[in-house]
């Protein structure tokens, strides 16, 4: 634990594809969702912030598919927090974003997917915290509660539990994946894909 916490501060190598490093649901007790939680139709969504095609649905289709169906209450949306790609990025990204609380957790995540490109195409550790850094500071969170936030071994093993279990739960393999009452879609879904599978979702639901 103390070698990955350590490869967490220095931003240290990751992994090179999105697969992870190690039924029907909603959110758990430990995760971060949006909506109407008593909505017919739960969303879940399983996404690393070391994930270069996660960050692209982030861009391309979040904003839309938040508007249409979440905003409005169709859907109650469950982010699954899981580490792929480059997992160090993963790791600190999404320990910051907790570390923001749950008013800001999806601010700041969606600010960690929007830096993804130039996270991933740097080699240069230090470029990497900075870049990570800045996006704490632009949630009022200064680096040296940073620092601690993404070095703290407690911090860190309840990501790695999270991780494990819902790849374990859900025989995750890949992300994004998403699971739409208790059906499975891998990989990037772009909204007449959503459109079909949320309205098939709740026809069931009646």
């Amino acid at each position: 634990m103390r070698a990955i916490a350590a490869l967490l501060i220095c931003l240290g190598l990751g992994l090179a594809a999105c697969k992870p490093a190690g039924g029907a649901g909603g959110a758990g007790q430990d995760d971060m969702s949006l909506g109407n939680p008593a909505a017919k139709v739960t969303v879940m969504e399983f996404a690393s912030l070391g994930c270069p095609i996660c960050a692209k649905w982030n861009s391309d289709i979040f904003q839309s598919f938040k508007a249409k169906y979440v905003d409005t209450g169709k859907v109650h949306y469950v982010l699954k927090e899981f580490s792929t790609g480059d997992a160090p990025v993963a790791a600190a990204g999404f320990l910051l974003a907790r570390c923001a609380g749950k008013d800001k957790y999806f601010q700041v995540v969606d600010a960690v997917f929007r830096q993804e490109a130039e996270l991933l195409e740097t080699d240069r550790n230090a470029e990497k915290r900075d870049r990570l850094v800045k996006v704490a500071q632009s949630a009022g969170i200064p680096e040296t509660q940073f620092d601690a936030c993404t070095s703290n071994d407690d911090s860190l093993k309840a990501f790695n539990d999270r991780v494990e279990a819902a790849a374990k739960q859900y025989n995750i393999d890949s992300t994004p994946t998403f699971i739409i009452n208790g059906k499975s879609f891998a990989g990037y879904q772009d909204m007449a894909a959503l459109d079909k599978a949320i309205a098939d979702a709740q026809a069931a639901a009646k």
